[in-house]
């Protein structure tokens, strides 16, 4: 059986390198380009001609999206998956559009990468957990397995952040720790305020401290 073939965009070296690592560990996979920007996307398609490309949503050039409205131009045999840090169903709708059939989170890559690659070069759309049951419920006016407490909303990533904001870490300090850059960490950040409604690192802090997420002295 021939191996899916893999073009992989994503404009951090390291976040790319981890992606690749967790691709080639599956024995149906071959990543045979990789790429930091959208315009590079669309010079792999010309090269190598893959059976599915991984766009990162936001890159320098052209974002994952504009690339994948090119791909789909170009080849429209190829299977593209946006990976992504945000879960709006928006962002999701979005992709779709432009002819993307999988989508999934960053952090939950470990996960879904690969099983994501396998599903859509098989012809079948592939989501995160998350998002998938969001959309659902979404479907359904917010009725089917909706959940009571916006809290449930968040991504654990999402989670992370708003209990190392409640203690008191800066942008950078929770970059350091999660190691991940700190332009991820204010996108996460502004994502979890909304999806709570809630502003300032004031309310953040009294949230967390509700929720029994930090200890209160």
């Amino acid at each position: 059986m021939a191996k899916i073939t893999v073009a992989l965009v994503e404009d951090h070296a390291l976040v790319r390198q981890a992606f690749r690592r967790l691709l080639e560990d599956s024995p149906f996979i071959r990543v045979v380009g990789e790429g930091s920007t959208g315009l590079d996307a669309v010079e792999l398609v010309r090269q190598h001609h893959p059976d599915v490309i991984l766009l990162d949503m936001v890159m320098p050039e052209l974002n994952g999206l504009e690339a994948a409205e090119q791909i789909r131009r170009l080849d429209p045999r190829i299977r593209l998956i946006i990976v992504s840090i945000y879960s709006d169903e928006a962002y999701v709708k979005q992709a779709m559009r432009v002819g993307v059939t999988g989508y999934i989170l960053k952090d939950a890559v470990e996960m879904d990468l690969a099983r994501a690659v396998v599903s859509v070069a098989e012809g079948r759309p592939y989501l995160s957990p998350a998002i998938a049951e969001f959309l659902m419920n979404a479907a359904h006016g917010g009725q089917l397995n909706a959940p009571a407490d916006p809290f449930d909303r968040l991504t654990q990533r999402e989670k992370q952040i708003l209990r190392r904001v409640a203690e008191g870490l800066s942008n950078k300090e929770i970059a350091q720790v999660l190691e991940i850059t700190s332009k991820t960490v204010a996108i996460h950040r502004a994502n979890l305020m909304r999806k709570l409604n809630i502003r300032g690192t004031a309310q953040i802090a009294l949230f967390a401290a509700k929720r029994g997420l930090i200890k209160v002295e």
